[in-house]
């Protein structure tokens, strides 16, 4: 059984990512910050079809937490599956924010940042000595790091940065033959920057190729796939799933 740690899987594109690839007969560990009930809700979704998953508390922009994390996953992995490593990570958990390069704050800058790109880059360096070898890597990245969207230039910025970080990525585990990937979602129906309203929602569509946005489900859909074999000559690639927005 292959083994997948999920950040920010107890909502949105996590929480269908988690249950995606427990459908695929993965085992799965989800991480949360401020809502256990949330993820132990998936957890119990998983089990009760006969999959295997763990919950554990992780806030990605404390990267002094992570050690410790890393040290909790080892205990995890021991007891529940009876291994010292896993196979696949999701750099998936994230926030919005919509204000103008005018009216953001440093500390809301930085907050941007610690999440979107620290927290990836240092989380996956505490966790590499557990990934094993031939393992998957896929980060979560935007349709915003390719269409300038009002309101989101940090988030986006930073998720530009991802971007390049995961060609960077593919290159070094590469020797280990680690896959590394993104995927770039365009409007998805999530609670990301407080959700869509209907007068959004029929914006977004209308500046989608299909007419309308897209579901988690829709995204994890291809990130589980890029997580398996058959993918396994797809790497340092980002891929966007938007339906074909602003084309």
């Amino acid at each position: 059984m292959s083994i997948v740690i999920i950040t920010g899987g107890s909502r949105g594109i996590g929480a269908a990512t988690a249950l995606a690839c427990a459908q695929r007969g993965t085992g799965v560990i989800l991480t949360y910050n401020n809502n256990p009930a949330a993820a132990e809700a998936i957890v119990k979704t998983i089990t009760a079809d006969g999959g295997q998953a763990v919950a554990l508390k992780l806030d990605v922009a404390d990267s002094s937490t992570f050690p410790a994390f890393a040290d909790t996953v080892r205990t995890t992995l021991r007891e529940t599956w009876g291994r010292d490593d896993f196979d696949q990570l999701v750099n998936n958990a994230g926030y919005g924010l919509f204000k103008s390069i005018a009216t953001v704050t440093e500390a809301e800058f930085d907050g941007l940042f610690a999440v979107h790109l620290k927290g990836p880059f240092f989380l996956t360096q505490a966790l590499l000595p557990l990934l094993a070898d031939g393992g998957q890597i896929v980060n979560l990245t935007s349709a915003t790091t390719r269409v300038a969207t009002l309101g989101v230039a940090p988030y986006a910025s930073f998720k530009g940065g991802l971007e390049v970080l995961t060609r960077y990525m593919a290159q070094e585990f590469g020797e280990r033959r680690i896959r590394v990937n993104s995927v770039a979602p365009g409007a998805i129906r999530t609670e990301l920057g407080g959700g869509l309203n209907d007068e959004f929602e029929t914006l977004l569509a209308g500046q989608t190729a299909l007419g309308r946005v897209g579901e988690p489900e829709e995204v994890a859909t291809v990130i589980a796939t890029l997580l398996s074999l058959e993918t396994q000559w797809v790497n340092a690639q980002n891929i966007e799933i938007s339906g074909g927005f602003n084309i």
